[in-house]
């Protein structure tokens, strides 16, 4: 496949990683053709001329190509594709923007260590004790931050979690459930929602607390609303003398019942 806008700068590294090893094109030539040979599949040769071109950025290598470079080189295959502009990192999240039409399985998680069962029993036991709150604030009165919510520690996007005596809005979002919060939507839209499940959700931040509920706008007064189920009455409040909104929940973690041990 020949690419005659793309920047040269990615065949450059490869370059380097080839000098490093003082390897001459050939060199590099005669070794893809015993990989080739092993693998019985000549789609892993690289003709040193082709070599060249790639160096040049003129020509991306196939996948072949580019795992007898990563062989040759003794480069991880992730690595070798990153320094060819293909953005392995982003395969996860691409693939959950992606939104697949159908309903399937993931694969198993892998097998956590016992160090790693502990650090999340230990980490169980400390969430009972929080209200709710955005996770960073939760963490920075921590002396340790467990490496399971490490990730959260940032601002974009913002985290929050829901008490073990919160019920705001269960069962939609239950106690002890992790939300991703989106700071930039703080906006009440109007009220053109026709079931709870499309009811849009918000985090706000009070004098004393914060509660995650559904929140209207009227006559100046934001109102704070709760589930049926929780058997909680709304709740106005001046706004924003009173509250802050920090944002809109787009995505919740929860537990519908505790794993049984085994």
């Amino acid at each position: 496949m020949w690419a005659t806008s793309l920047s040269p700068e990615w065949g450059k590294r490869l370059r380097a990683e080839r000098e490093r090893l003082r390897l001459t094109l050939r060199d590099v030539e005669n070794l893809s053709r015993t990989i080739a040979k092993d693998k019985q599949n000549s789609d892993y040769y690289i003709a040193h001329a082709s070599l060249a071109e790639i160096e040049k950025g003129k020509l991306i290598p196939t996948i072949f190509k580019l795992y007898s470079l990563s062989a040759i080189y003794g480069l991880d295959y992730d690595r070798l594709a990153i320094l060819c502009n293909v953005p392995v990192r982003d395969v996860q999240k691409d693939h959950i923007t992606l939104a697949l039409p159908r309903t399937y399985l993931l694969g198993s998680p892998p097998e956590r260590s016992e160090s790693e069962k502990q650090a999340a029993i230990e980490l169980r036991e400390k969430l009972r004790a929080e209200r709710t709150n955005l996770v960073s604030r939760m963490l920075e009165a921590w002396d340790e931050v467990p490496a399971l919510l490490q990730e959260m520690q940032g601002n974009s996007p913002l985290y929050g979690y829901i008490g073990m005596d919160d019920y705001t809005l269960h069962p939609f979002i239950r106690p002890g459930s992790i939300v991703r919060i989106d700071p930039r939507q703080k906006k009440i839209p109007p009220v053109r929602w026709h079931t709870d499940h499309d009811r849009p959700v918000f985090f706000v931040e009070l004098r004393e607390k914060y509660i995650c509920c559904w929140c209207e706008m009227h006559n100046g007064q934001l109102i704070l609303i709760p589930s049926q189920q929780s058997q909680r009455r709304a709740q106005p409040v001046r706004y924003p003398m009173d509250a802050t909104i920090i944002g809109r929940v787009t995505a919740v973690a929860m537990t519908l019942i505790e794993a049984q041990s085994e």
